[in-house]
């Protein structure tokens, strides 16, 4: 095998065979493959597909690159879910110890943000004390006292998917479904959940803009699942508008916690619901009431335990960043339109996201809604809360918003499309 004729099979539209995947994966992964080499394979990838095969190999070639977990030995069934990331999207939070509190085992791996999406994990690194980082054991442990565990990927899960994502965000090639689809899939896979809901957004906040390229994306994530044994549905859901009224870490952290008391934005409450009942239903456990478990506070009981278990202080005042800025309504009429990408924009450029995975994020940066498309408005009205720590940023964020709101005449009929676009299973 040589990496030339690879990129030359891809580039002239060929199927790359089984053995070449095998090879390229393995050979990236020990470091024999330069980037530059996997960096055009990845843009060939991106410019001519795959079909289903090459896919699933290439998932499972990825998997063969590092460990497999087991929870066989814990006494729930397991049930996981993945969001392929939005704005404001803070769903795993109040989720994990939900579904957990109904029954089922959550083994959530997530991971940080980059960009104008938000990361799950900077959002809980936000409370005093909490740990990302746990060894095999240590989830084992929190999986088995509390029933949900939210942390990183440990290094040996999956690693040519690490090399390959990073690769991938520095060479225009994030977007590519092949590529997306195994990235996703080849961690889930390895993690070792029995089953796996898969949260697909589609709009101008979420990296498939389109619903076609949504329902392609997800169907073939659905198909690797099934294809390696785990029983994986997918949901299609909108990220036009951000979710809920925050985007930011400890002010989404805080949102959450509101759900877990019984209150909420309605649009969180009512996605966490239902990622909570395919959950539950993919784990056999179709009788269990989540709706029932937010309103008794079990619910919270779990969040709590899930945050001490991880070393973290679910009594602790969250961090609050020192400066604020308040954004109001140019006109007097509906508010009809609240751009994701906008809002997730001028999130990152106020200190809560990253251009790098290096770099340090803000726990109290964010943006802070007060209003919703559909809503009356006043001119002079707060829209938005925009807060930091450095104040300077303030004007980026703000540029960053431009054309992002839009206010109609007074009376102008809106309908809001639904949360949940499409079910695929």
């Amino acid at each position: 095998m040589d990496v030339i004729s690879v990129i030359r099979t891809k580039r002239d539209h060929g199927r790359l065979t089984d053995e070449q995947i095998d090879w390229v994966i393995d050979a990236y992964t020990r470091g024999e493959v330069a980037d530059e080499q996997m960096s055009a394979l990845a843009m060939a990838i991106l410019l001519n597909g795959m079909d289903r095969a090459e896919i699933a190999r290439w998932t499972a070639a990825m998997i063969a690159s590092g460990e497999r977990m087991d929870f066989a030995s814990l006494p729930r069934p397991t049930a996981d879910k993945h969001s392929t990331g939005g704005v404001g999207d803070k769903i795993t939070l109040p989720l994990a110890p939900l579904v957990a509190a109904c029954g089922a085992a959550v083994p959530q791996l997530s991971g940080r943000g980059l960009g104008h999406t938000g990361g799950t994990l900077d959002k809980l690194e936000s409370i005093p004390g909490w740990r990302a980082l746990l060894s095999n054991d240590e989830m084992m442990g929190v999986l088995r006292d509390v029933g949900a565990v939210i942390c990183a990927a440990g290094d040996g899960l999956a690693p040519a998917d690490k090399k390959l994502y990073a690769l991938r965000d520095v060479t225009g090639t994030v977007e590519a479904i092949p590529l997306i689809a195994s990235s996703i899939m080849s961690k889930k896979i390895a993690e070792g959940t029995g089953s796996l809901v898969l949260d697909v957004k589609v709009g101008s906040g979420a990296f498939m803009k389109n619903l076609d390229d949504a329902r392609e994306l997800a169907s073939t994530m659905v198909g690797l699942g099934t294809d390696h044994g785990v029983r994986t549905v997918a949901l299609l859901t909108g990220m036009s508008t951000p979710l809920g009224l925050t985007a930011g870490n400890a002010l989404e952290v805080r949102e959450s916690v509101e759900v877990l008391a019984g209150g909420g934005p309605a649009d969180v409450v009512e996605l966490t619901l239902a990622l909570a009942r395919e959950m539950l239903d993919a784990a056999g456990l179709k009788d269990a009431d989540p709706e029932k478990a937010l309103r008794d506070g079990s619910a919270m009981d779990h969040w709590r335990r899930m945050i001490a278990a991880q070393g973290g202080d679910p009594d602790a005042a969250l961090p609050v960043a020192r400066e604020r800025h308040v954004v109001t309504a140019s006109a007097t009429g509906v508010l009809t339109g609240l751009d994701a990408y906008a809002v997730g924009v001028a999130a990152w450029r106020l200190g809560a996201g990253r251009a790098r995975k290096e770099d340090p994020v803000q726990a109290g940066a964010g943006v802070e809604l007060h209003a919703k498309p559909g809503e009356q408005v006043t001119a002079g009205q707060p829209l938005m809360t925009l807060h930091t720590d450095t104040p300077e940023r303030f004007a980026y964020a703000i540029e960053a918003l431009d054309g992002g709101v839009t206010i109609e005449a007074p009376g102008t009929s809106f309908e809001a499309d639904p949360i949940v676009l499409e079910r695929i299973a």
